[in-house]
């Protein structure tokens, strides 16, 4: 589900796999500095999620089923950045990795990469998540080592 200043638009599991799929092939980097090279995935780009979705916010808050959430500036959910995501290596992703569909922002760290994606909502200011609340950097980009606030 993307929300702007209350309007709605929902894809339900069915909605979500009638959307054009990609397969990505990414690098991922964990903020507890291990990387993992050439995972591959399928899932839908957030492109194709949000090209019905005007907007004018600039910052989204993902939340997850279970209540984790975090924040991400919508720039680097677009133009081919992420993907909702609902495989992982030709299968279906499984629970512990976020199944059945998780967020996959492979340029920063994997903390952004929300599991369990619910909501994506787009707002005009921007709100830290839970990582962000209690330490870790804003933004979280692997290749400055923006591991926590200050860095």
């Amino acid at each position: 589900m993307a929300t702007e200043a209350g309007k709605q638009h929902v894809w339900d599991w069915a909605g979500l796999m009638a959307l054009p799929a990609e397969s990505p092939t990414v690098d991922l980097h964990c903020v507890t500095k291990w990387s993992k090279f050439g995972t591959q995935w399928q899932g839908v780009s957030l492109d194709v999620v949000l090209a019905d979705v005007e907007t004018a916010a600039e910052h989204v808050l993902v939340t997850s089923y279970g209540g984790y959430t975090t924040n991400i500036p919508l720039a680097d959910l677009v133009d081919g950045k992420a993907w909702i995501v609902y495989g992982y290596g030709g299968r279906d992703l499984a629970p512990e990795h976020g199944g059945p569909a998780r967020l996959l922002v492979p340029h920063l760290y994997l903390w952004k990469s929300a599991k369990w994606v619910r909501e994506i909502q787009l707002r005009q200011s921007d709100v830290p998540g839970f990582w962000e609340s209690a330490g870790y950097h804003n933004y979280g980009d692997p290749w400055r080592e923006q591991r926590y606030q200050g860095d």
